[in-house]
């Protein structure tokens, strides 16, 4: 629970600052909610967090000190790269702001066949300090990505920020890496 709660935090702090805030936005970004169930994926979906660099080490799953639960689950799943980006929808010269439908079809044309082996995504609420010093407050979605540790789709990840700022107008996406077990 700890990690997972570290992770979030670090997120948090990450988000306000690839929004476009600098430091001190990191602190002013809010968190994101919504626990409807994910559109792809199954329900028994089990990921730990998996410290970089430390695969077989003292965190790792199946040690305790790195899997939430403590039991441990050194045989289990595979490591894994886990992205989260993190999509604001507020214009910044204003204007209205990207409509779910417009988000939905976004994701079924341009992100859907870069990763058609699957994703999820949450909605939520957020706030972060704009390049001119304006706190935005702003619907928001936080797509997550897995793919196996060893898979370089550093390209198709930043093909979707830089599309999706070029089509809504948004000054940036947020984008978090970690390195996950997950079984299925």
């Amino acid at each position: 629970m700890r990690v997972r709660l570290r992770f979030r935090v670090a997120a948090l702090v990450l988000g306000g600052v690839l929004l476009g805030g600098g430091a001190s936005a990191g602190l002013a970004y809010a968190a994101w909610g919504s626990q409807g169930e994910p559109p792809v994926g199954p329900a028994s979906l089990r990921a730990t967090t998996v410290p970089v660099g430390d695969e077989g080490g003292a965190n790792a799953p199946g040690t305790g000190a790195g899997d939430a639960s403590g039991a441990g689950a050194a045989d289990v799943g595979g490591v894994y790269q886990e992205t989260r980006l993190l999509f604001g929808t507020a214009r910044p010269g204003g204007g209205d702001a990207v409509t779910e439908e417009e988000f939905r079809a976004f994701v079924t044309e341009f992100v859907t066949p870069r990763f058609p082996e699957g994703l999820s995504v949450q909605e939520g609420y957020g706030q972060y300090l704009d390049a001119h010093g304006v706190i935005e407050r702003e619907r928001s979605y936080e797509l997550v990505l897995y793919f196996p540790a060893g898979e370089d789709r550093d390209a198709a990840i930043e093909e979707v920020r830089r599309e999706y700022c070029e089509r809504f107008g948004q000054e940036s996406v947020g984008r978090v890496d970690d390195r996950v077990r997950m079984d299925f």
